[in-house]
């Protein structure tokens, strides 16, 4: 599990499935940044992993603190699916 903060808007919301760096991980948790006084582009700031590491992530069996953290473009992300099926 990890951190990945994303710049700019892909177009994916919570429980979308992403292939970063060859591995594809689910993003648990989306928090939007800069809509008002921001950057000049959106940032996504994902919690994402593995499916195997949805429980740990639902129980909160880590620390948000401890994670690390990766950056990348929106353009950089290829999305599998776009978000869950209860996102709106």
């Amino acid at each position: 599990m990890k951190h990945l903060i994303v710049r700019g808007d892909p177009g994916i919301r919570r429980d979308a499935v992403i292939e970063h760096d060859g591995e594809e991980l689910v993003c648990f948790g989306i928090n939007v940044q800069g809509g008002w006084h921001g950057p000049d582009e959106p940032q996504l700031w994902c919690t994402v992993g593995t499916e195997a590491e949805r429980e740990a992530y639902d129980k909160r069996e880590y620390v948000p603190h401890w994670l690390d953290v990766e950056t990348v473009d929106a353009e950089d992300l290829d999305v599998i699916k776009a978000k869950g099926e209860l996102s709106v």
